[in-house]
């Protein structure tokens, strides 16, 4: 089983909140001691926390329920009760929580940045509250109120500032290995990536950038297909599009549509994105072969050529993506 989960359901409830106290201040010398109960607690929140140790929902995988603790009632004395302890949910950075409805409750964007999922139930007030000119001795509290509850889905959506679009096959396993110090898995079949890997790139003069090698496009992934719509959702959060064609595709621009039109099909947006349209395993190429496969794109789309084996194009090939993320 893969340990990278990038969806999760979770049953939610916060702490219902403490009653509050109608107790009367009784004590030898003071006969009228009045109203005298503190406020209930408030129920524990459930927060969800990002976390940048985190890369996967695996830890929540087998989370089926979460629930936090009540508010204690309150005491004599007008003690307020102790509210309950918030339950924390940790979750990568690119994790998007929605209800049961898709609606989104909120996005985490930053380390340490906190989401309240379900609201704690206030806790009751204490006949202290309610005391009044006309009503000096009341012999009533208010109960504590529910907490929230609820399903909660845990999208991931990675996080990069390149991604890498291609058919299986293309050479974005390769590519990522020869960049970064990232080791996905590379063999000569479909699929061999099945979940996304993330590696450092290493620019000039100590600089670098985020490239995320995801699974391969097949035509009819924005219906589902292949890998479908898991592979899709990573690419929203991606910067930059870096379009993989392999060299020996038999119709280069022909594929560069089809994965462009896949986008388009899922989320219209993703054309808005910068893209950088590549053609790699460009050892197999020689200099007319080279002329002859630009000469098919518009020229707002000439690719660039690299091998993620010689090592060829790939310094202008970074060039040209940190130029896309700071031009």
């Amino acid at each position: 089983m893969s340990n990278f989960v990038d969806y999760v359901k979770i049953h939610c409830k916060s702490g219902h909140g403490g009653a509050g106290s109608a107790h009367l201040r009784r004590e030898k010398y003071i006969p009228k001691g009045g109203p005298d109960g503190g406020d209930g607690g408030r129920g524990g929140h459930i927060i969800m926390r990002g976390n940048a140790q985190e890369w996967t929902l695996l830890p929540l995988r087998y989370t089926r329920h979460v629930k936090a603790e009540r508010g204690e009632n309150g005491a004599k004395n007008q003690l307020t009760g102790a509210d309950g302890a918030d339950i924390y949910i940790d979750v990568p950075i690119g994790t998007i929580a929605k209800n049961e409805d898709g609606e989104i409750i909120g996005e985490i964007l930053e380390d340490k940045q906190e989401i309240t999922l379900m609201q704690g139930g206030k806790g009751g007030k204490g006949n202290e509250f309610f005391k009044s000119s006309t009503n000096q001795t009341p012999r009533y509290a208010q109960p504590g109120m529910d907490g929230e509850e609820g399903f909660v889905v845990f999208e991931l959506k990675i996080l990069a500032d390149v991604g890498l679009v291609g058919f299986p096959n293309a050479g974005k396993s390769t590519l990522l290995s020869s960049v970064s110090a990232a080791k996905p898995k590379i063999a000569n079949y479909a699929f061999t990536t099945l979940t996304p890997n993330l590696g450092i790139v290493d620019y000039r003069n100590y600089k670098s950038f985020v490239m995320a090698d995801i699974p391969g496009i097949i035509e009819g992934a924005a219906e589902g297909k292949g890998l479908g719509h898991r592979f899709l959702r990573h690419i929203e959060r991606n910067s930059i599009l870096l379009f993989l064609i392999p060299a020996d595709s038999e119709d280069h621009f022909q594929e560069f549509k089809i994965l462009e039109n896949e986008l388009k099909e899922y989320n219209s947006e993703l054309l808005d994105k910068d893209f950088i349209v590549s053609i790699s395993k460009s050892d197999l190429l020689d200099e007319e072969l080279k002329k002859e496969i630009a000469a098919e794109f518009p020229e707002n789309r000439r690719p660039l050529f690299f091998s993620g084996v010689t090592g060829e194009g790939l310094v202008e090939l970074k060039d040209a993506i940190w130029k896309k993320l700071h031009g």
